[in-house]
């Protein structure tokens, strides 16, 4: 018998502590599906996801990052048009000029009125929750709205 399981992924929230009003970073995909989206990738086998949340920061962006806490997890199956995945969203602080690498295109500095289309993934989503989150303090609901 052969089972399918989904694969296991990072999403990171990276906030400019030194800048005004806090700023995100996003990056613009290279590869399909293309758009902006959060820093994030693949957990490889062996791998924590504190650990691959570390390593796609410095790949994707160039900076090193300071975990804050894990904020969600996204799972809906259709959130990747390319196979089931599972988000595990990490809240993160960083210093410093962030610069594209690895899967990104361009990197990009955005305040909350600022947020481009299109977001790849469910990334409008949990950019939703995470504002909601930090003006209100109010965690988004365990229970699947979609």
């Amino acid at each position: 018998m052969t089972y399918k399981n989904p694969a296991p992924t990072v999403d990171i929230i990276v906030e400019l502590v030194r800048r005004p009003n806090r700023p995100i970073i996003l990056i613009e995909r290279l590869n399909p599906p293309l758009g902006w989206a959060l820093p994030g990738g693949f957990v490889d086998y062996g791998e924590s996801v504190e650990a691959a949340a570390r390593r796609e920061a410095k790949e994707e962006i160039g900076l090193e990052i300071d975990l804050i806490e894990q904020f969600q997890v996204y799972s809906d199956p259709s959130r990747d048009t390319r196979f089931h995945t599972i988000a595990i969203v990490f809240l993160a602080t960083a210093i410093g000029e962030p610069q594209a690498g690895d899967d990104a295109k361009h990197v990009g500095i955005f305040e909350p009125w600022q947020t481009p289309t299109p977001l790849c993934f469910d990334h409008d989503r949990i950019l939703r929750d995470y504002w909601h989150y930090r003006h209100y303090g109010i965690r988004p609901t365990l229970f699947d709205r979609s």
